[in-house]
This record gives structure tokens, C-alpha cells and sequence, in this order.
């Protein structure tokens, strides 16, 4: 097999969904356990991961079925009487509107089942082989397929049997306690955990009049972190569980369920909790630790050879729950790496692509530790502790972007160019996930998210944001056009695989500023008008202009003379440049792209 993926969790599952797009490239995902997933551990979906599922397709039907964060409120001790809370303060959960989608809460199965979902209907028809489980592997160079992996039958039907496979590349995306991980001679460090949690999918009759509502609760008793659960009834306590003491070894794992509950009852006093049914519970301690790197190619040959198995999840970074960071962050993982395996795999690009996988998603790992570090402090700490200090409210309030998953920020490197251009679009920062906003499609009138067309089919996207002229009189745009249709050095000239549709690499769209009641879609440039299929028809969906109400050159700061958006097939803008720079244009492309012609 070209690519074996171990783990079908969700690090796992995208990385499978978006190597399914890739027909030419045979992977096959594998997972210990039976079957599908049931109940899931995490359950807290952030903006940035909602924009993900719109570019896989499921947005819209996961969010139906998802309980929706609106608000988070906090409780702390009653001045009046520190032995009962109060309700202090109450945030609305996305105060700043950096996303259009909402914060989700919703069960982990139901998440690893829309990838699954998406995987199967793809080009590969990719599908998990379930009850194997890893028991080693080695590299051996010089090989077709260099990695050679041991599997071992934990199913009903192949319980103990030994299977040898070999692969070009191997993802581990099997936990915490990733053999994968161990293979390779990657090492965990960070701060051992100190800090027990007991966590519960809750059925009670309650008088606690935020149990619908996320909330953070402090009181002389402990802390709780209460998540509401889809349904409409259920709902997910985190409780205090205390400090852990040395040498514990673990003991702290085997605190009761009726434990947990008497400290929730607790906690949440003067308010009642008559526990009728519990669907999942467990017992956590939180721990922060961070792989040295997220490959098999050790500190030392860093750049001297190019990566064959990968690490993703938390197999490379373990963290606490409550800030709901988790399984956000490792899907993002798979998200990056996936496209670039693709790329390599399909004579896109040189391996030497590979090796930005583990520089840029280390540092999102750390800065994600040294957030929940923060956050974990503030939620174990007692009020005492806290006062005169920064609060649970202040911090969450501050900070909103960062566990909504926006402040990854990819440095200057073969994917992503500098900042020269910068003021041209400051809306959308370079590095960062690329903004959406809405625009006026022209063939329709309809009104859409510009970057809900971002799909997770392995493109390049290209805007074109028009200067002032009218549709069909720009001279820059023109001549843009016909540079990417017809000079040799064009990305789509070059790097289009031959035979295949125009748009085939490269998604390239135009947003023009005129009112559309005035424009004719046949005036647009023929770059923008693509013939393509089987029967050469014209794709009419990439032609816009801006909305009454909604003018996204004023929204996202664009140069009112044009710019030209790059952004990467992981929804990350990579380049901003002005409408006449076809040499940087072409430059930007050729370090990480392979001539096809």
C-alpha cells in the first residue's frame, strides 16, 4: 500500500478522508478496535473545526444534530455566603464574530462517521479495516515500499494473527500511547500529570438553572466545567477531582463513579443533582506533553533525509480536555499532512514537502500547551487563589480566538511567502486560515460564503480580486488571464497534469466590485469561464461580485486596485500579490511543485 494509517480515530479518520480524494494513491486506515466507534471521549467542535467540515460537506448536517454553544456564564462563591454560588458573569461564546460558524458540541463517533462517510464515497472508496492492531515497524531504505509493519488480529476472527505489510508512508494517529510513536524513537516530555478530573455524561433531574448553558463553576468545594450534550437532556460534567499525590501511579483512575457525584453535589451547592443515569464516565489527569518531533527522521538528520512515517493527535501532543482543543487540533494535523502525502504520492511535488509537516504543526502543538496550561491552572484554582488576579471570565473573554482555533499562524517557508503584500488584503493575514465572507455569484445572483467553496479535493485556490474597472475593461485582469492560460511558466500550464480540466490544481475565481445587475458573466476572462468534463461544459461558479451590505474588499481590507489570494488546499492563505505579479506568481509555485508537462 502506498499509505497505512493507524488509528481510526479523528487524527486518523480526516487524514483517510482527505487521501481518498486522491484515487491514485492506495491507503488503507486500521483500527483495534471491532467496529465504528459508539461513544466518543471528546465532544467540543470549534468554529475553525466547523469551516473544516464545510470543506469535506458536512457541515450543515452535523450542526443540526449538535448542540450549539451560544454562551458560557460563571459561577463563583456568593460573597454573601462563599459556601453557595452565584452566577458572576455570562459571555457570549464567540464575542468578537471571527467565524460565521457556530461552536459545536457533539459526540466523537458522530464526527469519525462523517469522515468514514466522506472517505468511502471519494475516488479511492477508502474504508477502516477494523480489529487489527500495530505491533512494530522498521524502515528499510532502498525499498519501493521502505516501511515494513507488523500487524497483529485483534478481531473474533483473526485474534492473534501476525500479518506483515509494507507501505511508502505510515501516519500514527494511535493516542497518547502511540507504538507508532515508540517505533520510531520519538519521545514525550513535559510536566507529569499533577491534577485529577472525573468526567461524566450526566441524565439528573437538577434545579441548577444554567444546566443548558455552558458554564464554569468555582466554589469552596472544587471546580466543574459543565458542557451541555445534544438531545436536549444530557449533559457532560468535568469535575475537580483534586491535586494527585506523588506516587499515585495512577490509583487516582480508579475513583469511583458515586465519588464524582458526591463532589458535583457539592460544587454545585445550594443546588440540587439527582443522578438518574451516567452514559459514559471516566477519570483523567492532566498532563502536558510534547513529542521532540512528529517524524521518524531523528533532531539530528533534520534535513539531510526526508520523512517516511508520521505522527499525528495525540500521539505527538497530549494536553487536558476542558478546553476543548483535543480533537480540533489533531484533525488539523491530518488535515495538513494528508494534502502532502497526496501531492508526493501523485508527482505533484517533491518529497522535500514532507518536511513541513513536522515544522509547522510542532510549534501549533506547543503554543496549544502552553494555552492549556494556563487555562487548566485557572480552572483547578481555588477563588482564593485567584483573587486580585486575572479570573476564568477575563481569561476566556481574552483569549476567545485562540480555543476557537484561530490563531494558528503558519511562518514564512516554502508554503507560505512573507508579508510584502500584505496591506493589499489585510483581512486575510498570511498564514492564517483564509477568512470567509460573502459575495454575489453572477451566473445566479445567489448570494454565497466564498470560502464554503473551498473543498477538501486537494486544490490550490486562486482569488482574483478585480480593481475598479468594469467587467470585461480591466487590461491587468485580461492580461492575468491570459498569462495563466497560455505562458510557460503559468502554475497552470506547468503544473496541470496533462489532459486533465484546467481547474484541475488550481481553483481559480475573481470577485469583481461592480453592482451584478450590471454585468454579463460572459465578459469575465476565460481563465474564469473554464470548459470542463466529459462533455467541456463551462462551470459558471467562479465568477463574483460584491454583495449590497456585505462589500468583502471593505470586510477583509482588500486594495480597492486588486490583489491576487493563494491559498493552500488546507484552507491557509499562502500568498497575497498584486494583480501584475505574474514572476512572483510563478516563483511562489515552483520550490514546492513538480513540471507535469
Amino acid at each position: 500500500m502506498d499509505v497505512l494509517i493507524v488509528g481510526a480515530g479523528p487524527a486518523g479518520i480526516i487524514t483517510a478522508a482527505q487521501l481518498a480524494q486522491f484515487p491514485d494513491v492506495h491507503t488503507r486506515i486500521i483500527d483495534r478496535r471491532p467496529g465504528r466507534l459508539e461513544i466518543g471521549q471528546a465532544d467540543g467542535i470549534q468554529s475553525r473545526t466547523v469551516e473544516t467540515f464545510q470543506a469535506f460537506g458536512f457541515a450543515e448536517r452535523i450542526t443540526a444534530e449538535a448542540y450549539i454553544i451560544k454562551e458560557t456564564t460563571f459561577w463563583n462563591p456568593d460573597p454573601a455566603n462563599p459556601e453557595r454560588i452565584i452566577r458572576t458573569d455570562r459571555t457570549p461564546d464567540d464575542p468578537t464574530g471571527v467565524s460565521e460558524f457556530p461552536h459545536l458540541v457533539v459526540n466523537q463517533a458522530r464526527v469519525i462517521d462523517y469522515f468514514a462517510e466522506f472517505a468511502a464515497n471519494s475516488p479511492a472508496r477508502t474504508v477502516p479495516d477494523y480489529g487489527w492492531d500495530f505491533k512494530e515497524l522498521v524502515v528499510e531504505d532502498g525499498e519501493e515500499y521502505p516501511v515494513k509493519v507488523t500487524l497483529v488480529g485483534c478481531g473474533d476472527d483473526n485474534n492473534g494473527v501476525e500479518r506483515v505489510v509494507r507501505a511508502k508512508y505510515v501516519v500514527g494517529s494511535d493516542g497518547a500511547r502511540s507504538n507508532v510513536r515508540r517505533s520510531i524513537g520519538a519521545k514525550l516530555s513535559g510536566d507529569k500529570a499533577n491534577h485529577a478530573w472525573g468526567v461524566m455524561d450526566t441524565l439528573a433531574l437538577t434545579n441548577f438553572p444554567d444546566v443548558r448553558t455552558k458554564c464554569a463553576i468555582h466554589s469552596k468545594a472544587g471546580s466543574i466545567l459543565l458542557i451541555p450534550r445534544e438531545g436536549g437532556q444530557l449533559f457532560r460534567l468535568y469535575v475537580d477531582l483534586g491535586e494527585v499525590p506523588e506516587g499515585d501511579n495512577g490509583k487516582v483512575r480508579e475513583t469511583p463513579l458515586g465519588e464524582i457525584i458526591e463532589r458535583a453535589k457539592a460544587i454545585l451547592n445550594p443546588y440540587t443533582l439527582e443522578v438518574k443515569g451516567v452514559a459514559w464516565h471516566s477519570v483523567y489527569e492532566v498532563g502536558h506533553r510534547l513529542a521532540d518531533r512528529f517524524d521518524d527522521v531523528a533532531v539530528e538528520e533534520i534535513g539531510t533525509r526526508e520523512p517516511r512515517v508520521f505522527i499525528t493527535g495525540d500521539a505527538c501532543h497530549t494536553h487536558s480536555a476542558k478546553a476543548g482543543q483535543g480533537m480540533n487540533v489533531s484533525m488539523q494535523d491530518g488535515f495538513n499532512l494528508a494534502w502532502k502525502i497526496g501531492y508526493v504520492l501523485c508527482g505533484r511535488a517533491p518529497e522535500s514537502l514532507l518536511r513541513t509537516y513536522s515544522e509547522e504543526r510542532k510549534v501549533i502543538a506547543k503554543d496549544l500547551i502552553d494555552f492549556d496550561k494556563k487555562w487548566s491552572s485557572i480552572m483547578a484554582a481555588s477563588p482564593e487563589e485567584l483573587e486580585g488576579q486575572e479570573g476564568v471570565a477575563e481569561f476566556y473573554v481574552r483569549t476567545a480566538e485562540f480555543p476557537a482555533g484561530f490563531m494558528t499562524e503558519y511562518p514564512q517557508s516554502s508554503l507560505t511567502a512573507g508579508k510584502d503584500y500584505q496591506e493589499l488584503a489585510a483581512g486575510f493575514p498570511m498564514g492564517k486560515r483564509f477568512r470567509s465572507s460573502q459575495v454575489m455569484r453572477l451566473a445566479d445572483a445567489n448570494p454565497k460564503h466564498l470560502g464554503h467553496h473551498h473543498r477538501a479535493d486537494g486544490r490550490y485556490r486562486i482569488y482574483v480580486f478585480a480593481d475598479q474597472l468594469p467587467i470585461g475593461q480591466s487590461q491587468k485582469i485580461a492580461d492575468l488571464s491570459s498569462w495563466l492560460l497560455e505562458d510557460e511558466r503559468s502554475p497552470l500550464v506547468r503544473f496541470t497534469p496533462k489532459g486533465a480540466d484546467t481547474d484541475a490544481l488550481f481553483d481559480i475565481k475573481v470577485v469583481y466590485q461592480q453592482d451584478y445587475t450590471t454585468m454579463n458573466v460572459n465578459d469575465a476572462p476565460k481563465v474564469f469561464r473554464p470548459n470542463i468534463g466529459d462533455f467541456g461544459l463551462m462551470d459558471y461558479e467562479k465568477v463574483y461580485t460584491t454583495l449590497e451590505g456585505s462589500d468583502i474588499f471593505e470586510e477583509r481590507q482588500i486594495s480597492r486596485d486588486g490583489a491576487i489570494v493563494i491559498v493552500r488546499p488546507d484552507m491557509y492563505v499562502a500568498s497575497i500579490l498584486p494583480l501584475d505579479a505574474t514572476e512572483e506568481l510563478a516563483g511562489f509555485f515552483e520550490p514546492i511543485l513538480l513540471d507535469q508537462r
